[in-house]
């Protein structure tokens, strides 16, 4: 751990502190309805959309109607973009003449990207056209991530109402989302990134002979092996910076490459790397500013950022920690030299030396935080008590500032659930801004939680244990192997998209469980979420009194991490003791896999 690489941390919390003000009072402009500097703009284009798609802006909707709009929005762009992949041989701009995704990759990439997932069971230059990669999984980038955004101002609009049926309208706060919002700041940052070196272009893929020509030993099914001579290399390229800056603002991830933010034409240099982390917190961050700007308590807005704040920097600093250590495992290869002598630079291994040590695991905790599946280097390679940070930041619930408005709307869960607490702590009936929190919205929060788990545990068992189908793709045995299983599960489930690598999930089994658990993951738990928003919407608000339970003091603040632990972290610790713990312990005593 350098000093450096604390400096790296202290200038981005200050950028996004900074940001955080001005994108949520902007964020509250544009949900409001009110004008902003863009309105000259943009205002006839939104009207035009209006006209075309015959919405009548003014009519807000019960949440039972936002809830099925989004429902059949995301189905219809669910099995558009299924087409697409399956007929993209058809299609335009495919240089590379890609034959159609098979059908249950297809599936599993269309509930990955309409869900804001992003999971990507294949290696996006080997496989997607570029029609493919604009018109379906770009497009839904931004539609995605404005849904979840759409989301959390419905739950906000519910805690500020007062004896409302109505939530908003969805077709109105998603237009306004991508058009006022997405999309601006996509366009600079995409001219952004191709200063820096992102490719933005649709020309075939590059052929370059190699100065050194490279053996490959090859090996058939019945065991014979042959020995093939490469003279010619591929160089993969496509509209690159146009799907990177959306992958990060939305907190989508998907790559363009397999090799995801790693490859040096999604993320060229150290300054495309500050910016796409940056750009992965800026939203989810601005919004907790919305919030209490809308609620008409800035404060409380103010307690739940620290609250992400402080759960964030816990886990950069354990991550941190562990990956500068390096592996002891290196000192046994070694005659009277200890192991910070043999791995003086700490784990290096997985990790791009563009970024180092400091901006992997900062990159890593970032992106698991705020459910990106973006990543500079491999999760799976990380020591296991470095890995087990970002899946536990995923079991947590993704909250941490979290998904485009899927972290905030998920931390609102939690913060019912606190204050119901609190109430039982000092014998009064649970408020909430003025609201009484009563047994209706405890079980839909308790429902919001126990799907999520029960999800990723059914999935994981099933998996490790009942299907050897399943267990035998993992590359890994032991702990190592079950951490890979846990993590695609979980990374699923909570729309991370992120891999920790080492299992082959491009199969019949994988590619539809995991669908199903994005799906499920997704729209099941958005359901009771809702639910709290309408019910929420309805209520009378009744003044502060003595004894309401403040949410905007360090008490709250302390009480909504030990909620947020005690939820997430003890439902998944078996896990995590039979997974990276007991790794870490095994690690040291020599032992590998």
């Amino acid at each position: 751990m350098t000093t450096n690489g604390f400096l790296q941390l202290a200038i981005f919390c200050l950028v996004l502190l900074l940001l955080t003000k001005p994108i949520g009072i902007y964020m509250a402009k544009i949900f409001s309805g009110e004008k902003t500097f863009l309105s000259p703009l943009l205002s006839p284009i939104e009207s035009l959309i209006y006209k075309i798609c015959r919405i009548n802006a003014n009519e807000e909707q019960h949440w039972t109607i936002y809830t099925a709009a989004m429902l059949m929005f995301s189905f219809v762009g669910m099995l558009v973009l299924y087409l697409i992949q399956r007929l993209q041989f058809y299609l335009p701009f495919n240089p590379q003449e890609f034959a159609g995704v098979p059908a249950s990759l297809a599936f599993n990439t269309a509930a990955s990207f309409t869900t804001n997932t992003n999971w990507q069971a294949y290696s996006g230059e080997s496989t997607m056209s570029y029609f493919t990669q604009m018109a379906g999984l770009a497009f839904h980038n931004f539609v995605s991530a404005a849904t979840g955004i759409a989301l959390a101002i419905a739950l906000v609009r519910g805690i500020a109402r007062k004896e409302s049926k109505t939530i908003g309208n969805f077709w109105v706060d998603l237009t306004r989302c991508t058009l006022y919002l997405l999309l601006p700041i996509s366009l600079v940052g995409a001219m952004f990134l191709v200063s820096q070196g992102v490719v933005q272009n649709l020309n075939p893929y590059t052929k370059a002979t190699m100065l050194e020509p490279q053996q490959i030993e090859r090996v058939a099914e019945d065991g014979t092996k042959t020995i093939e001579t490469i003279t010619e290399q591929t160089i993969a390229q496509g509209p690159v910076a146009s799907q990177e800056i959306i992958k990060q603002l939305g907190t989508n991830g998907g790559g363009f490459f397999n090799a995801n933010s790693s490859h040096p034409f999604e993320n060229p240099t150290p300054l495309s790397n500050f910016v796409a982390m940056l750009c992965i917190f800026l939203i989810s961050s601005g919004l907790t500013y919305t919030l209490g700007r809308m609620t008409g308590n800035q404060k409380h807005g103010w307690a739940i950022f620290s609250a992400m704040a402080i759960l964030f920097l816990v886990g950069f600093f354990v991550t941190y920690y562990f990956e500068a250590q390096g592996n002891p495992i290196f000192n046994q290869y070694g005659v009277n030299q200890s192991a910070t002598e043999m791995q003086s630079g700490g784990n290096m291994e997985g990790k791009e030396v563009r970024f180092g040590i400091a901006n992997t695991a900062l990159f890593a905790t970032l992106t698991t935080d705020a459910s990106c599946g973006a990543v500079n280097g491999m999760h799976d390679s990380f020591t296991p008590m470095g890995g087990m940070i970002p899946l536990l930041n995923i079991m947590l619930g993704e909250i941490i500032f979290g998904g485009v408005g899927a972290g905030l709307y998920g931390m609102l869960v939690m913060v019912v659930l606190t204050v119901f607490i609190a109430g039982l702590m000092v014998g009064r009936t649970p408020e909430y801004l003025g609201k009484k929190i009563e047994s209706r919205e405890v079980r839909l929060a308790m429902l919001y939680a126990l799907i999520f788990a029960f999800l990723i545990l059914v999935g994981s068992a099933w998996s490790s244990v009942a299907t050897e189908y399943a267990a035998s793709k993992v590359n890994n045995n032991g702990p190592h192997g079950l951490s890979e299983i846990v993590y695609a599960y979980t990374s699923a489930t909570g729309n991370n998209g992120s891999a920790f690598a080492g299992i082959t999930v491009n199969t019949l089994w994988y590619n539809t469980t995991l669908g199903l658990a994005m799906l499920l993951g997704r729209f099941f738990m958005i359901i009771p979420m809702m639910g709290i928003a309408g019910s929420l919407a309805e209520k009378k608000a009744t003044p502060v009194s003595a004894g309401t339970f403040p949410v905007h003091t360090p008490l709250f603040v302390v009480l909504l991490i030990s909620v947020i632990l005690i939820v997430g972290a003890l439902t998944f610790f078996p896990m995590l003791s039979l997974g990276p713990i007991v790794e870490h312990f095994l690690m040291h005593s020599g032992v590998r896999f």
